[in-house]
């Protein structure tokens, strides 16, 4: 039987990229992709929900309605999971993160909304609901601030490095 990665069979590499090089990797991820899922965890048990984000850099970005489960959950415990994934096909383009932050919900008149909210791009909405662009939404915004992401690429196997390697915010 032909194999078609043979570089995917036996023991994984377990040597780490540098910090700048995982970055990139990183920042690809985040900027290809633009669905995720949250855990949260809260007073009925864990909650695992599909949401459109937003990056600038590692922090992570989502609008909710203020009344929403996870909204609820984030206000119990702010200690949250974003799973960050590109479809799969096979073992080979295995690529994904888990980013493990707090979540921080910022009102509009919050000093820092303006800085994360310039990144949110609604206007694709606003057209396809056939909204003015002439009245952004309010928020909240919530912000994930990433503390440590688990990178996962199983590509790195071809060039000698570890399919999972750590990232910590300085």
């Amino acid at each position: 039987m032909a194999v078609t990665n043979p570089w995917l069979a036996g023991p994984a590499p377990t040597r780490k990229l540098d910090r700048d090089r995982l970055e990139e990797r990183i920042l690809n991820l985040l900027s290809s992709q633009n669905m995720c899922v949250l855990a949260t965890t809260g007073p009925d048990g864990p909650l695992a929900t599909p949401v459109r984000y937003f990056h600038l850099d590692t922090a992570l970005m989502f609008t909710a309605a203020a009344t929403s489960p996870k909204m609820r959950n984030i206000a119990a415990d702010p200690r949250v999971s974003i799973g960050v994934f590109a479809p799969l096909v096979g073992q080979a383009s295995s690529r994904g993160a888990q980013v493990f932050g707090r979540a921080r919900v910022l009102p509009d008149e919050h000093p820092e909304f303006q800085h994360y909210w310039s990144a949110v791009r609604w206007q694709s909405d606003h057209v396809e609901r056939s909204r003015s662009l002439d009245e952004p939404p309010s928020g909240p915004l919530v912000v994930v601030d990433a503390e440590r992401i688990v990178y996962t690429e199983h590509w790195l196997r071809r060039e000698g490095y570890a399919p999972r390697q750590f990232w910590t915010a300085k």
